[in-house]
């Protein structure tokens, strides 16, 4: 029976959940994957080194080897009076704002954290920055 090794290109299912269990991503049909290529998180890529087909293994991702630490520096607080003729902010809203990134103005999402005093504090870290991810994959093939 082959395994799978470096540059091969493989067929897997896989699910992503939280350490609570709740379910962040789930394939609803099998999906390439080519070891090396990035196109999955790294350490998913390299769990799958050595499985062979049929085998199914579950591994916890630290938040630095997926979407990265939590940093606090990314969370600030704007005034309510910039969201003038725009939809209110709420807490949970993921919202568009422009930032000025080395003398280019780009558009990043950022979650609304709280508004409360004519402040709104906005998040711009990814969503499950500092969580721990928990990947269930399954090797369906190793392609030919």
């Amino acid at each position: 029976m082959s395994i799978v090794a470096l540059t091969d290109t493989v067929i897997i299912t896989y699910s992503a959940a939280l350490d609570n269990g709740e379910l962040i991503e789930e394939t609803d049909k099998p999906v390439p994957v080519t070891i090396g290529s990035g196109t999955v998180c790294l350490a998913v890529e390299a769990c799958l080194v050595g499985m062979s087909p049929g085998q199914t293994r579950v591994i916890r991702v630290q938040p630095e080897d997926a979407y990265g630490l939590h940093k606090p520096e990314l969370v600030q607080e704007l005034l309510l009076s910039a969201f003038y003729g725009k939809p209110d902010p709420q807490p949970g809203m993921i919202i568009t704002l422009n930032v000025s990134r080395e003398g280019e103005v780009i558009k990043v999402p950022a979650e609304v954290v709280a508004v409360q005093n004519g402040i709104v504090t906005v998040d711009y870290n990814h969503p499950l920055a500092g969580k721990v991810i928990v990947y269930t994959v399954k090797l369906v093939s190793i392609a030919a």
